[in-house]
């Protein structure tokens, strides 16, 4: 017996489709008995060690910062590049902080992400004496933001339309992209307009196009899913 959605080999027991959960079976002919072709999905689960690999990351980020704030401090007297080290460190962290939870929100995760980006970005601004961060870091760095956050946002609670959603926000990130070069442009001086934001509006676009194309026509999203087995 074979799956009539995927293709996929099955056993005369099966009932749907380890593969794709398509039902494969009649509900009112009687069901053969046969031995199953994969194993169920459920495991048994041992002792559970989840904490030690973020408390193994989390001391080894602190001796990190303590190692590199004692080498500026006894060469420099003062805090020199350090800062941006610590900086730096802190903000990879922040990107691995939901490995802490079994179940966490990414709606909550994703704009802290952005926002220890914006705060490390200040620091650098006010670091070096530059007058960038507001006209440029701080648009740039909340536009992706809410791009990103809206995407997140839709897929975790609407639960329907994945493909409209990913191809809408392709779609949005390329434009950005122009407002990016801009912004750019009227911030640093000698910084002319050369379009390269063009090439990733263009590639943005055709992909975000594509994903609304596949959730449009349900026979090219159906053979697409079949030959890569999504």
């Amino acid at each position: 017996m074979y799956c009539v959605n995927c293709g996929v080999k099955l056993a005369d027991t099966e009932k749907t489709c380890p593969l794709c959960d398509t039902r494969v079976f009649h509900p009112d002919l009687k069901q053969g008995e046969a031995e199953e072709l994969y194993p169920p999905k459920e495991y048994p689960h041992g002792k559970s060690y989840f904490f030690i690999p973020h408390i193994i990351v989390s001391t080894f980020l602190l001796i990190s910062i303590i190692i590199a704030l004692i080498c500026d401090i006894q060469l420099n007297e003062k805090v020199v590049w350090s800062g941006y080290v610590i900086g730096a460190l802190v903000t990879s962290y922040v990107f691995i902080l939901p490995a802490w939870f079994k179940k966490p929100n990414p709606v909550i995760f994703v704009p802290c992400d952005f926002a220890i980006i914006g705060v490390f970005l200040l620091y650098i601004c006010l670091e070096t004496g530059g007058k960038w961060f507001l006209p440029f870091a701080f648009p740039v760095t909340g536009g992706i933001m809410l791009i990103v956050t809206a995407c997140v946002a839709l897929i975790k609670y609407v639960k329907r339309g994945f493909l409209y959603i990913i191809g809408g926000g392709s779609i949005a990130l390329g434009a950005f992209m122009l407002l990016t070069e801009f912004l750019l442009v009227i911030t640093f001086e000698g910084v002319n307009f050369i379009g390269w934001s063009l090439y990733p509006l263009v590639t943005l676009g055709l992909f975000g196009a594509l994903l609304i194309f596949l959730a449009i026509c349900r026979p090219a999203r159906q053979s697409m899913e079949r030959r890569f087995f999504i």
